[in-house]
């Protein structure tokens, strides 16, 4: 038993937001302190092994969290001294946002998975950006994720995204557009190519590089097509695939199951790794796989399935904070037995 395994009984009886609060404020208080530095030296792994490179960063290691753990970058640091290889803040948005009323996250303890309905709560671009400004950044990869306001009506959706995107941009070492979060209403309606191709252009004409963009999983597959074919066209450095569902797979067993929201962890591994194969095949441009990375096991198929390099958020919720260690031990291990000499190795190797 690990350390995690006594306190997370505790930290479950807490509610999900409650608890998920809690961490993140122990976890604030060791950032930038020798304690930050303790847990460097016990989770991170170092090994030229694990290094990856993709749009153009260099990533020491293929896991990373997922936005929405930390959605106002006040932990990057701490974060990354847990071992993680990349951290990407958000969703920011052009206003600061409340979310939607509580309680508005639940766990689905029996299926590891996670149902949120947060809203885009956070601080909002201003603060965030002249947060990060002057903070001291870690020396890993950090992503700004950027959505849209409640409040923007989407025929100015472009505009919103410029706002926010100029308020991280020197501060962030990639950005991703997020057109596919749930919980915002209307949101989704950004996925369609007229749409989605308005925005993507206004960032790039403001310099917006790295940029990648993040896919529902609720798409319909010729969906999913119609948007890899516009990043291909557009030139786009990546994909992220994929957002939380608002389907229900059959075989749920939580009495949370029916809430509304997105759903998140184990329950969405398999169509995660799914559409990750789909858009390795389909666009040339490096993947960020999300969705239901507990183990090493799990990121090894989403790499073999063509991801550069996975995301996440749930299992760091079910396992607390020695997963990237455990995941980047055991994908050395996987490496060796199948003959790989590194992660860069083994992306795709499961592709036709």
């Amino acid at each position: 038993m690990n350390g995690y395994d006594a306190v997370r009984p505790l930290l479950f009886r807490l509610p999900a937001e409650t608890a998920h609060g809690t961490v993140h404020r122990l976890l604030g208080t060791v950032q930038g302190t020798p304690v930050e530095r303790l847990l460097r030296a016990r989770y991170r792994v170092d090994d030229p092994r694990l290094s990856v490179d993709a749009f153009d960063l260099s990533f020491p290691n293929p896991v990373g969290v997922a936005a929405g753990f930390d959605k106002n970058s006040q932990i990057p640091s701490a974060l990354a001294g847990l071992g993680f290889g990349h951290v990407e803040i958000g969703g920011v948005t052009a206003d600061a946002q409340d979310g939607n009323p509580r309680p508005r996250m639940f766990r689905l303890r029996e299926d590891e998975g996670i149902i949120n309905r947060m809203g885009f709560n956070n601080h909002g671009a201003d603060r965030i950006g002249a947060r990060m400004a002057r903070q001291s950044l870690p020396d890993v990869p950090v992503g700004a994720n950027i959505g849209k306001s409640k409040a923007t009506p989407l025929e100015s959706a472009e505009a919103d995204y410029l706002y926010t995107y100029e308020r991280v941009a020197a501060h962030a070492d990639y950005f991703a557009v997020n057109v596919s979060s749930p919980n915002t209403p209307g949101l989704r309606e950004l996925q369609d190519r007229e749409n989605l191709e308005r925005i993507l252009t206004t960032l790039q004409d403001a310099g917006a590089s790295p940029l990648l963009v993040k896919l529902s999983p609720d798409l319909p597959e010729s969906a999913v097509a119609d948007a890899l074919d516009l990043v291909t066209e557009l030139g786009l450095d990546g994909v992220i695939a994929t957002n939380t569902t608002t389907e229900r797979p059959d075989g749920l067993r939580s009495r949370h199951r029916d809430k509304e929201g997105g759903l998140s962890g184990r329950p969405i591994q398999s169509r995660a790794t799914e559409m990750i194969r789909f858009a390795a095949e389909r666009a040339d441009v490096p993947v960020v796989g999300v969705g239901g990375v507990f183990t090493a096991e799990d990121a090894y198929r989403k790499i073999r399935a063509g991801a550069h390099v996975v995301q996440l958020y749930t299992g760091l919720v079910y396992r607390g904070p020695s997963i990237a260690r455990d995941i980047n031990e055991g994908l050395l291990e996987l490496l060796e037995r199948d003959g790989f000499d590194g992660v860069e190795a083994a992306i795709g190797a499961d592709l036709d």
